[in-house]
């Protein structure tokens, strides 16, 4: 019988994901346990091994196509086995959108959780379905054939449109019949109703300049969607203070020095900052905190994200429990999480429970910059390079010294101006005097 390989859940709030790489093509021989696929959800890609051993066919989702959960997106087969139909969902390629709740009647109907992500996905109504299922279920197979049997409506005018499209369409109150499509054989695609401008009859489009054209798919889609909602959404607060950086180095000098006697991994400035931030943190807890709902969520664990810079955009890892460690295991571990985010070998869990972030661009030379707020987190701090300035001492005297400016980046629904002002105020005594992670 048929192996159905389909597209995994790897995480709880994932609704879809993106097809990276074919390791193997259609007619070649996979082993079970054998990785043949990469995905990308909107954190990490993900090696996918073979769910059986036998022939790889029917591969119906390509490199960059964005697929539903729980769509079968090829088949093993059997040496003289053929492809099973009316089994199959066709997989959607379009930018990930959220899928639309199953209504309060839709929800009565008995089906498996696959299959209700792809009713959701699809727009099929569960209970106009004929279900085959265990104890009348609707499951998976069904509405696989129920969009085979029926085609998606067309409002008006000879045309075709994405699920994602449709429901665009209906936020935005646009006609698809105006719209011209960009997809194959001119399907219309979320991108063209979003960019639709009335009596042009196709997306905004810049003049012809040349240049190469890149999708804004997985991660890249992920970190615009995110930021551009984190944007409008959060009302931000910003606030900078600047630090002589004299005793942090010489502190960091003397780690360094005493890791390399025992061989211990190098005390990086980030290593330095998590612990200190983590320090400053436990002293103020609605920094570390989320707006859930209508409530005020403050965190029991501090768990500190750094944010690493790759090719392809931006990842940030967790070091979890950061007040609780000492330096020497912190350090370890952004080492091994930065390392392995350059290598895109991260797991799920490694970026995921983040409470508050870091982002350091200081080995890019940047002096002072302001971050957006990574949701759900109430804040972020960015950090500059640290820089030689003329500076006047308490006693008037002029001397210079190594100096560093910070900007931190506050939801003002959760923080008000003067916690944030605290916050930063014992920020700057915890760096410039680095040997209170001892006291």
């Amino acid at each position: 019988m048929a192996i159905e390989m389909i597209m995994p859940k790897v995480d709880m709030d994932q609704e879809t994901g993106t097809v990276v790489e074919w390791l193997k093509g259609n007619g070649q021989q996979v082993t079970e346990g054998e990785t043949i696929l990469v995905i990308e959800t909107d954190k990490i890609a993900i090696d996918v091994e073979a769910p059986g051993t036998g022939i790889l066919n029917g591969i119906s989702a390509n490199p960059g196509d964005v697929v539903p959960i729980g769509t079968v997106i090829a088949y093993i087969l059997k040496e003289g086995e053929g492809i099973p139909t009316g089994d199959s969902a066709p997989a959607v390629r379009e930018s990930p959108l959220p899928v639309s709740p199953l209504t309060a009647d839709q929800q009565k109907v008995p089906s498996t959780p696959v299959a209700q992500n792809m009713a959701a996905a699809h727009g099929v109504d569960l209970a106009s379905v004929t279900a085959t299922g265990t104890g009348g279920k609707v499951t998976r197979g069904d509405i696989a054939a129920a969009l085979k049997m029926a085609p998606a409506p067309v409002p008006s005018g000879d045309f075709t449109a994405t699920p994602a499209a449709r429901r665009t369409a209906r936020l935005k109150g646009a006609d698809l019949s105006l719209i011209k499509g960009s997809g194959p054989e001119g399907r219309i695609q979320a991108f063209d109703v979003e960019n639709y401008q009335p009596g042009s009859g196709s997306p905004a489009a810049s003049p012809a300049l040349g240049g190469q054209s890149i999708p804004l798919i997985g991660m890249r889609r992920t970190i615009a969607e995110r930021i551009t909602a984190s944007y409008q959404s959060i009302p931000h607060i910003q606030f900078s203070g600047r630090v002589e950086m004299t005793k942090f180095n010489k502190a960091r000098s003397d780690y360094n020095e005493l890791a390399q006697k025992r061989g211990d991994e190098k005390v990086s400035v980030t290593a330095m900052l998590v612990k200190l931030v983590a320090m400053v943190l436990a002293d103020h807890p609605w920094l570390n905190s989320s707006l859930v709902n209508d409530s005020i969520l403050l965190h029991q664990e501090i768990n500190i994200g750094v944010a690493v810079a790759l090719e392809k955009g931006l990842i940030v890892p967790v070091v979890k429990n950061a007040d609780q460690k000492g330096l020497r295991q912190i350090a370890a571990e952004t080492s091994d999480l930065v390392s392995r985010a350059r290598q895109e070998k991260l797991t799920s869990a490694d970026v995921k429970g983040g409470t508050f972030t870091i982002t350091n661009l200081g080995p890019f030379g940047v002096e002072q910059f302001s971050a957006i707020i990574n949701p759900p987190e109430a804040g972020i701090l960015a950090i500059g390079a640290t820089t030689s300035e003329v500076i006047a001492q308490e006693d008037g005297a002029i001397a210079v010294r190594p100096m560093m400016r910070f900007t931190l980046s506050a939801d003002h629904r959760i923080v008000d101006g003067a916690v944030a002002a605290r916050f930063i105020a014992d920020l700057k005594t915890t760096f410039e005097n680095p040997i209170l992670m001892n006291y």
